[in-house]
């Protein structure tokens, strides 16, 4: 694994230098970065979750120390370390409570086992809220001064800062923009980690995505991707679902829009209760992004959903794009957290 940001030298770098360590289900992201935000050094440690925690926070902290040593940079000129892990948290104690990725993590200290290991204060946050501040430190959000964040992903993240400060929450659940109800039918889809019903994930996920169009297809719907159910093992997942849409499949197209649509509203109802000025779109579904045609019409089906059911001054103030520094922004925004505390406590 390595990072699509480009590695400055450390002649060139602004101290004082800060980790930023991104948990994941299958990998930790561990990357240097300097005063401004750039990177120095990246590397990755298997996560091994049934190992447990312990296992994974003593191999990250070994990871930074090397990470280190390579550039020759003195552990003393890197006074914090930023912290960013998934599932339900408490951030006055520094516990994760019930990860569901991480089944046998629960429960578990990681902010002090995390200090302890690399003998540093650890700033500690979800891994969406870092995500967020990764592009509102050097991303999408760079010139803006509040901004929202949406990862879809296997579930729906989300972040939202407002006049440069995250909104945490009182019970370390704040900007939880994936568990907004898009759906208050008594049949509502489930969402894919907590089982809420019409969440917006349950709708606008990669999951549900894959999820929706098997249900489909196996009800008799005309794809290209029918020829897939063909195969015993086989699995449709939303990558297969964007690129029949690539080639021009119009059911893979329809969902698309579907999944467009709900966005949107997810998205109104963020705009409505915390009016950012800029949503920002990541996580691994982006159907192609930017520079694709499938991406582009997903996000312009977006605003114009959007248009439709916000006011017009609203609209006209809020833009909707997607998310530049990838999976990078994780390890970036928790990096960039280490050094907002580091320097209110200047």
């Amino acid at each position: 694994m390595s990072t699509q940001q480009p590695k400055i030298s450390l002649s060139g770098a602004q101290k004082p230098f800060f980790f930023g360590v991104d948990v994941g289900g299958t990998n930790i992201k561990i990357g240097l970065v300097d005063d401004l935000g750039r990177t120095l050094a990246f590397d990755s440690v298997p996560t091994n979750e049934p190992a447990g925690p312990q296992q994974a926070v003593e191999q990250a902290a070994r990871k930074c120390r090397e990470l280190a040593a390579s550039l020759d940079i003195a552990w003393s000129e890197i006074p914090r370390v930023g912290l960013g892990a998934p599932g339900t948290m408490c951030l006055k104690r520094g516990l994760l409570l019930e990860p569901p990725n991480l089944p046998h993590w629960s429960n578990f200290p990681i902010q002090q086992a995390l200090a302890e290991a690399v003998e540093h204060p650890v700033s500690f946050i979800n891994d969406a809220n870092a995500a967020a501040f990764g592009e509102f430190w050097v991303g999408t959000g760079a010139q803006n001064d509040s901004l929202a964040l949406l990862t879809l992903g296997t579930g729906v993240g989300g972040g939202f800062i407002c006049d440069g400060r995250l909104i945490k929450g009182h019970n370390s659940f704040g900007s939880e923009a994936g568990h907004i109800i898009v759906d208050s039918r008594p049949d509502a889809r489930l969402c894919v980690w907590g089982g809420g019903r019409g969440h917006l994930e349950a709708y606008a996920s990669a999951s549900a995505v894959a999820a929706i169009a098997k249900e489909r297809l196996d009800a008799g719907a005309k794809s290209t991707l029918q020829s897939l159910l063909k195969h015993q093992d086989a699995e449709i997942t939303a990558k297969q679902v964007y690129l029949a849409a690539k080639d021009g499949d119009a059911f893979a197209l329809e969902l698309i829009d579907e999944t467009a649509i709900y966005l949107a509203i997810g998205i109104t109802s963020t705009v409505h209760t915390v009016d950012p000025g800029l949503v920002v779109l990541g996580g691994a579904m982006n159907f192609g992004g930017p520079n694709c045609p499938v991406g582009k019409r997903f996000l312009h089906g977006i605003v114009n959903e959007f248009k439709q059911r916000t006011f017009p001054n609203v609209f006209a103030g809020t833009r909707l794009d997607f998310a530049s520094l990838g999976g990078d922004a994780g390890y970036i925004g928790a990096a960039g957290i280490a050094r907002q505390d580091f320097r209110r406590e200047q």
